[in-house]
C-alpha cells in the first residue's frame, strides 16, 4: 500500500515540496524561489506559470530525492500563499494577467468607496473580514474591469477565478477540477463563513459573476487525482488549506484557547475559537481555521504584513546585510542605548490598524545610528506587531484573556534565538518553537494522509507534537512597557503622517 505523503507548499517568496513517510517523519524536500513583479508603487504580482512549473518540479525533485514513484504515495497536499488572486480561461487553463499577490495594494480606492457606502458591516458580519485590499474580491473586480474583454467573458462562463490552491488543483488535475478549501474561500470577502456558501448579495456588491466560484469543499478529503503524465501515474489529492491555516493544523492547535503564529513574509496569528464565531471588536478578522466533515472551527486572526520581509529590504533594499542570516549577527552589534522603531508599513499597516495608505518609517534616529540599530529595529517590529495582535485578541475574546497565553511559533524567523528572545519578553508570554518547523507542510501532508486513512486523528496528530525549546519572558517589566510605549508612539505618528 502506499505510505508516503506528498505537500506542496506554494508560499509568497518560493515554492516548496516535500515528501513526507507514514509517520509524517520528512524524507526530501526541493524549493524554487519566486521572483517578485512590481509594475508600480504598492503593486505586487506572480507569474502563475512560474508557480506551475515550479510546483511540477519541485514534486519530481523531491519524488526523486526520497526516492518515490508515484504508486508509493499515498497523497498530496496543497498550502498557499493566501488572498493571491487568478483568472484563467476554462478552454486553455491561460491566466488573463499576472496573479495579483496578497499583498497589493491597487484596489485601496475601490474598498474606500465601497466602506463609504455603508457595505462593511455587512462584509464584516458574513465573512469575518474588513473592507480591504488584501482579500480577493476586489483583486477579481480589478481584473475583470481592467483586462480587456475579460467581464464579458467571465459573464459568458468562459473563465474561472482561483487562490493558488485552486490554480494549483485545477492545473494538477488536467482541468478537471474547479474547487477550493473552505479555509482559502473564507479569504475572498465573498464567503458567509457561517454557512460555508458563497453569498450572493456580496457577489452582487463587488460585481462578481458567480460562475467565476470554485465549489467549496473540506480541507481533508477528495479532491481529485492528478494527471498521468505529471509524475508517471496517477497520484489522487486529498488535502488543501491556506498556509495559516496549514500552519494551525500542522501545530496541533485543535483545542480553543491554543494560538499560534508563523512568521514568513508576514505575521498571521491565529487563535482557535472552536465552533464560536467570535466577532472582533478590535478590527482582528474572523476566519476558518479548518473545515473537517462539514463541521468549521474557527480562529481569531491578526494579519501582519511585513515580517520577513523586512529583512528582505535590509538585503535588497538598504544593502546592509548580504543574506538574511547575517541580520542577527549586525543585530547584535547595535548600541543599547539607541532606540531605534521601525514601522514596516511598506504596504500598508493590517492588523489591528487596517491602514492601506500608511507606508514605512523608521523613528529615533540619532547620529549614532547605522545599520546595526536599524537592523535591530527591524527584528524587534515583530515582537511589537504581535503584542499588537495579542492585547486585541485578550479585548476581544475574555477565554483568551483569563487564561496563560502561551505561543506556538513556525517560519523562518523562528530560527533566531534572540528575535524569539525578544518577542517572549515584549509578549510577556512563553513563546513555544516545535522541533519540526515545516509546520505549514506538515499540516497540509496531514490534511491529506488524514484522509488516506495513513494519520490519527485530530487528538492523536496533536500528542505527536514535540517541543524544541521554549522562551520564558525575562525582560524587566518597566523596560518591556517603556519599549511598547515607543512603539506606540511610532505607530501613531505613521497613522498621522500621511
Amino acid at each position: 500500500m502506499p505510505s508516503a505523503l506528498i505537500a506542496i507548499d506554494q508560499g509568497t517568496t518560493s515554492t516548496r515540496a516535500i515528501a513526507f513517510d507514514a509517520n509524517l517523519q520528512p524524507l526530501a524536500r526541493a524549493q524554487r524561489e519566486l521572483r517578485q513583479h512590481y509594475p508600480q508603487p504598492g503593486w505586487v504580482e506572480h507569474d502563475a506559470e512560474e508557480i506551475w512549473q515550479a510546483t511540477v518540479a519541485t514534486v519530481r525533485e523531491a519524488m526523486a530525492k526520497a526516492g518515490l514513484a508515484a504508486r508509493d504515495i499515498a497523497g498530496i497536499g496543497i498550502a498557499n500563499q493566501r488572498e493571491t488572486t487568478l483568472l484563467w480561461e476554462r478552454a486553455t487553463g491561460k491566466p488573463i494577467h499576472n496573479a495579483i499577490v496578497w499583498q497589493d495594494r491597487r484596489t485601496a480606492n475601490m474598498c474606500d468607496r465601497l466602506r463609504a457606502d455603508g457595505h462593511e458591516p455587512e462584509i464584516a458580519a458574513k465573512t469575518g473580514l474588513l473592507l480591504d485590499p488584501y482579500f480577493s474580491a476586489s483583486k477579481i473586480v480589478w481584473l475583470l474591469d481592467r483586462v480587456d474583454g475579460a467581464r464579458a467573458q467571465a459573464e459568458a462562463g468562459q473563465l474561472a477565478f482561483g487562490t493558488i490552491d485552486c490554480f494549483l488543483l485545477w492545473r494538477l488535475t488536467g482541468g478537471k477540477v474547479h474547487a477550493t478549501d473552505a479555509s482559502n474561500a473564507a479569504r475572498t470577502a465573498l464567503l458567509d463563513i457561517g454557512s460555508g456558501e458563497w453569498d450572493e448579495n456580496l457577489s452582487r456588491m463587488f460585481g462578481v459573476p458567480r460562475s467565476l466560484l470554485p465549489r467549496v469543499a473540506d480541507c481533508s478529503g477528495e479532491f481529485g487525482v492528478t494527471a498521468p503524465d505529471l509524475f508517471g501515474a496517477p497520484i489522487r489529492i486529498l488535502g488543501m488549506a491556506g498556509d495559516q491555516q496549514a500552519a494551525t493544523v500542522g501545530q496541533g492547535c485543535f483545542s480553543p484557547g491554543m494560538m499560534k503564529s508563523t512568521y514568513g513574509t508576514g505575521c498571521f496569528a491565529l487563535l482557535n475559537t472552536g465552533s464560536e464565531r467570535v466577532a472582533s471588536r478590535n478590527r482582528l478578522l474572523t476566519t476558518i481555521a479548518y473545515q473537517l466533515d462539514g463541521r468549521r472551527t474557527y480562529a481569531l486572526e491578526g494579519a501582519i504584513f511585513i515580517a520577513g520581509a523586512a529583512v528582505q529590504w535590509l538585503r535588497d533594499g538598504l544593502k546592509i546585510i548580504a543574506q538574511a542570516s547575517d541580520v542577527g549577527p549586525l543585530a547584535a552589534r547595535a548600541d543599547p542605548a539607541e532606540q531605534v522603531y521601525l514601522v514596516p508599513a511598506f504596504v500598508g499597516l493590517g492588523a489591528p490598524y487596517w491602514d492601506a495608505q500608511a507606508r514605512g518609517a523608521i523613528f529615533g534616529l540619532t547620529r549614532n545610528s547605522g545599520g546595526p540599530e536599524i537592523a535591530r529595529a527591524a527584528l524587534e517590529a515583530v515582537g511589537y506587531q504581535t503584542r499588537d495582535l495579542l492585547e486585541a485578541m485578550r479585548a476581544d475574546w475574555p477565554r483568551a484573556a483569563a487564561a496563560e497565553t502561551v505561543l506556538r511559533v513556525d517560519g523562518g524567523m523562528t530560527a533566531s534565538d534572540a528575535t524569539m528572545q525578544f518577542l517572549a519578553d515584549i509578549l510577556a508570554a512563553p513563546v513555544d518553537r516545535p522541533e519540526v518547523m515545516e509546520t505549514t507542510a506538515l499540516g497540509a501532508a496531514y490534511l491529506a494522509g488524514l484522509a488516506a486513512g495513513l494519520c490519527p486523528g485530530l487528538d492523536g496528530f496533536a500528542a505527536q507534537w514535540r517541543l524544541d525549546r521554549r522562551f520564558q519572558p525575562r525582560m524587566a517589566a518597566a523596560e518591556r512597557e517603556r519599549k511598547y510605549a515607543g512603539w506606540r508612539d511610532a505607530i501613531a505618528r505613521t497613522l498621522t503622517a500621511r
